[in-house]
């Protein structure tokens, strides 16, 4: 039996390592839409959303890739005129193709999620 099936073993039969789930947090708009944002940001992920905001790019460059990256990162599932989005690939799709109101909800969910959440952080 090698090592991985031994880990699976155990895990199956409750001895192993425990997997933690952050809580997700449910934010909606005035329409209805309903945005589900990670309760946990890797301490990777952290320091690349640091990198881009300080990085080279042109300031306003950085504040949009920032957005993206941690709406890339924090989403997991956005609900917009009933219609339910939970992959990450479509998640990214649609907020780039989002309406000006759209990226102000997410933009300001994004805010009030960071700031609850990951206080060390700067929300663009």
């Amino acid at each position: 039996m090698g090592r991985r099936s031994r880990q699976r073993t155990r895990a199956a039969a409750g001895r192993g390592p425990e997997k933690l789930n952050a809580p997700a947090a449910e934010y909606r708009d005035g329409e209805g839409n309903v945005l589900v944002l990670r309760g946990s940001l890797p301490a990777g992920a952290r320091r690349e959303f640091s990198r881009v905001l300080a990085g080279g790019l042109d300031r306003e460059d950085a504040w949009q890739r920032a957005a993206e990256l941690l709406f890339e990162r924090l989403a997991v599932s956005w609900t917009i005129a009933g219609l339910e989005i939970s992959s990450q690939k479509e998640l990214l799709g649609r907020y780039r193709m989002a309406t000006q109101a759209e990226r102000r909800f997410v933009r300001d969910a994004l805010r009030d999620h960071v700031s609850e959440h990951f206080p060390e952080l700067h929300a663009p």
